[in-house]
């Protein structure tokens, strides 16, 4: 089977409700369980906020390190999930699924080198 990254991005600003968060989060859950029974989950995670991160560049025989996210854009990388598919259809059915429960876009990416 081919893997999928499923990137979920979220708009930069205010962070929804508590019990928004956990409404969405259990029914992640109960989605992973889902992928899980039918051997699609490979891993899955959420992120920090892009204030979180560090990005490295490689210049002139240096390593340069910075905080901060790579771009300034108005949404950020906020969590995903790879999954084994037996093709695009049906890693698009699950990104899908993941965007209903979200209400966020879910980009859908093959990895190289595989069948």
């Amino acid at each position: 089977m081919k893997q999928y990254l499923l990137s979920v991005y979220q708009p930069d600003g205010p962070v929804p409700a508590a019990e928004v968060l956990t409404e969405i989060a259990g029914r992640l859950d109960a989605l992973n369980a889902e992928l899980k029974a039918a051997g699609a989950w490979v891993f899955s995670g959420g992120l920090h906020e892009p204030g979180s991160a560090t990005v490295v560049r490689a210049k002139d025989g240096d390593v340069l390190m910075t905080d901060g996210p790579f771009t300034e854009g108005k949404e950020h990388l906020g969590g995903f999930t790879i999954v084994a598919a037996p093709d695009l259809d049906a890693a698009l059915g699950w990104a899908g699924r993941i965007a209903a429960i979200t209400a966020l876009p879910v980009e859908v990416r093959p990895f190289q080198g595989e069948a």
